[in-house]
């Protein structure tokens, strides 16, 4: 079967943030439970029919996400001790991490999802 595959798995972590310039409750010191998801598109599957195992990709993501941003307070790590960590910079940072560090062969990054609240979320 010819055709395109997007696989996707999610993880959760926990951090701290404040958003810089910002007239609101949120320039104070708060947390959040973030959730993420990674979207990887694949053109073909191997032999064996799979284009990347679940286990794998999630094994990764944990591998290059957790390490840097749970249980942290974002504005003391890099970007973000330079750059606001709101929502939309903290998933184009994840993005840029993903697609430079967590490369499967045939496949390709093509969404960051990033849950700030159950119902307050960035792509």
């Amino acid at each position: 079967m010819a055709g395109k595959w997007t696989i996707s798995t999610e993880i959760s972590f926990s951090s701290s943030h404040c958003l810089d310039s910002y007239d609101g409750m949120c320039s104070r010191v708060h947390g959040h439970n973030w959730v993420l998801r990674v979207y990887y598109e694949f053109e073909s599957v191997d032999p064996g029919g799979l284009t990347v195992d679940y286990y794998i990709l999630k094994a990764g993501l944990e591998r290059v996400v957790l390490p840097r941003f749970d249980h942290i307070h974002l504005n003391e790590v890099a970007p973000f001790d330079r750059l606001s960590p709101t929502s939309e910079n903290l998933a184009a940072e994840i993005f840029r991490i993903c697609r430079s560090e967590l490369v499967f062969e045939g496949g390709k990054l093509k969404e960051v999802e990033l849950w700030e609240t159950p119902k307050d979320m960035v792509r």
